[in-house]
């Protein structure tokens, strides 16, 4: 490393063994290594389990062994109620999962909760591959106890991963890693594809179990490579422990401990952290959680409206319509007899979900959170609305004759509508996908990260599991059977995400997550894109001669 990255700036100076303060807004951070990249980008490895899980019971769900497991021998479907129980409940454990996550976060650190989730997850793996066809009353309760035990561990490590990877990653890089969780889930569900393909046509239990049984790896690589990595230094911090705290940052960012980025840097941590601090009125452990629900609804800078921000972005993330494509496409498309192979259109429509989803690793750092939600929202509710006016007018539900033997009338305009899924999952992949979880790791300050996060991924699941629930009874032929219809509904929702996007979504570009909080102080959403930092945090609270209080930093460490 070269000596002066080793030496205190101009604008600091070491003085009586506290923390260096600088009003350089450039020397607050150090420049990005190869090393800190790659620890920070490994924890995006997590989405793997989000995206296996949701993916493997799409084809799980049509293998013949495993619905006699369940429903019994000669039975060639699952029932809607069945069906509607085994697909939605791991979504309701990740709800409870998530919501614990923000207490476990804060008590045990980031990391570990991360870790506990992992055996969480393969304790319910393990339960699930238990499963046999002897008896199918016995084969339903395991299959549902083993998802929703793994769903707790799926909810715990989405709600805590977020929050890990915002709070130790590089602001330069901070979207395009936190992108990469995105883009792990998007891996999930190809890898599912693959798994389930490569076992259908075996003819033991095999055929689903082995899907199931794979998810193993996935738990033991995460957590096995966790324990290399450091905590984050901003736990360190609410937790009073500053020297623990520097001990981490110096092994993120690959400078020694007595950088002077690692100096400013950790001082505008402390210094923001004790300004928020001052601002909690409410301790205990009740305080806290009230602490989320604090302040206006009219100030976009209240805690209030910051919750409401993050819990309603990743309502409108599932309200795109985007899983009823990953979790039904395969029935769905069956049941409008108008294509062929229908596992080959699920898997290109995953390999278009792959291929997009890398593109927001650029875009989100070169034009910002903001402009991508608002256009990927527009993008997709145009697809929509193509996709359900020609599947009514002379597409999907146009067909030719009865049952297995129906025939589409245009094939040519059924041709139309899988590209418009296809183009409508592009515009998911590389904007709301990654995007709204780069922003809800963002928005909330310190003193409240841990808890809004968590509401904020339970919210996810939440709507998650309401889409799963309901989705068989839109559109099962025995139910609902919206066909093409159930497009215009996936539209309509689009379309609120775009008008919420525009009027409701800050800019957080290039912000360090301290800069975050000041930024939802002086601006609004649609003026946050010009908002621009003026002062450090440190030089705010600053001592003599450019050295942060050194009362600051007590306060901090015996948190008061």
């Amino acid at each position: 490393m070269d000596e002066k990255d080793r030496s205190p700036s101009p604008t600091t100076k070491h003085h009586g063994g506290g923390l260096v303060a600088t009003a350089d807004l450039n020397q607050i951070e150090a420049p990005v290594t190869w090393k800190a990249y790659l620890m920070c980008a490994f924890a995006t490895f997590g989405g793997i389990f989000f995206g296996y899980d949701s993916g493997y019971i799409n084809g799980v769900s049509g293998s013949k062994l495993f619905i006699e497991a369940v429903e019994g021998p000669g039975k060639t479907a699952l029932s809607s109620p069945h069906s509607s129980l085994i697909v939605s409940i791991l979504s309701s454990g990740t709800f409870f999962g998530a919501l614990m996550a923000g207490d476990l976060a804060d008590y045990f650190g980031r990391r570990t909760t991360v870790i506990v989730g992992c055996f969480t997850y393969l304790a319910g793996v393990v339960v699930q591959v238990s499963t046999t066809i002897d008896n199918p009353t016995t084969a339903l309760g395991l299959i549902v106890a083993g998802r929703l035990l793994a769903g707790f561990g799926v909810g715990i490590v989405s709600a805590t991963i977020i929050m890990y990877m915002s709070e130790i990653c590089p602001r330069k890089v901070r979207g395009a890693l936190v992108s990469g969780y995105q883009f792990c889930i998007t891996i999930g569900l190809l890898l599912a594809s693959v798994v389930v393909y490569a076992t259908k046509d075996r003819q033991d239990t095999g055929q689903y179990r082995v899907p199931i049984g794979v998810q193993f790896a996935w738990g033991i690589i995460l957590a096995t490579g966790l324990f290399f990595l450091p905590e984050s230094p901003r736990y360190y911090v609410k937790r009073g422990n500053i020297e623990r705290a520097r001990a981490s940052l110096s092994s993120l960012r690959g400078q020694p401990g007595n950088s002077h980025y690692i100096e400013a840097e950790l001082s505008e941590i402390v210094a923001n952290a004790e300004l928020e601090k001052k601002l909690v009125y409410n301790r205990g452990y009740i305080g806290t959680w009230a602490n989320c629900f604090s302040g206006s609804l009219w100030q976009a800078k209240s805690n209030l409206r910051r919750t409401i921000l993050g819990t309603s972005l990743q309502m409108m993330q599932q309200w795109t319509g985007v899983n009823f494509i990953f979790y039904y496409s395969t029935p769905f498309l069956k049941s409008t007899h108008a294509i062929e192979n229908t596992f080959l259109i699920s898997l290109i429509f995953t390999l278009v979900n792959v291929c997009s989803t890398p593109i927001s690793f650029w875009s989100i750092e070169r034009f910002g959170r903001r402009p991508l939600l608002i256009w990927g929202a527009f993008g997709m509710l145009v697809c929509q609305f193509i996709v359900g006016i020609v599947g009514v007018t002379v597409g999907f539900d146009h067909a030719t004759g009865t049952g297995d033997n129906a025939v589409a009338n245009n094939l040519s305009a059924v041709n139309a509508q899988i590209a418009f899924i296809a183009i409508f999952i592009f515009f998911f992949a590389s904007t709301w996908g990654p995007g709204a979880w780069v922003v809800i790791g963002e928005v909330f300050p310190l003193t409240m990260r841990s808890r809004g996060v968590a509401l904020s991924t339970a919210s996810n699941w939440l709507w998650n599991t309401i889409i799963a629930v309901i989705t068989p009874y839109m559109v099962g032929e025995d139910q609902g059977n919206l066909k093409s219809k159930v497009f215009f509904v996936w539209g309509g929702l689009c379309t609120c995400a775009f008008v919420y996007a525009y009027f409701l979504v800050p800019e957080t570009k290039g912000l360090t997550l301290e800069q975050v909080d000041q930024m939802f102080e002086e601006s609004t959403p649609r003026t946050s894109s010009r908002w621009r930092p003026t002062q450090t945090f440190a030089s705010q609270m600053g001592g003599k001669e450019g050295h942060l209080d050194p009362t600051v930093i007590e306060d901090v460490r015996h948190g008061v």
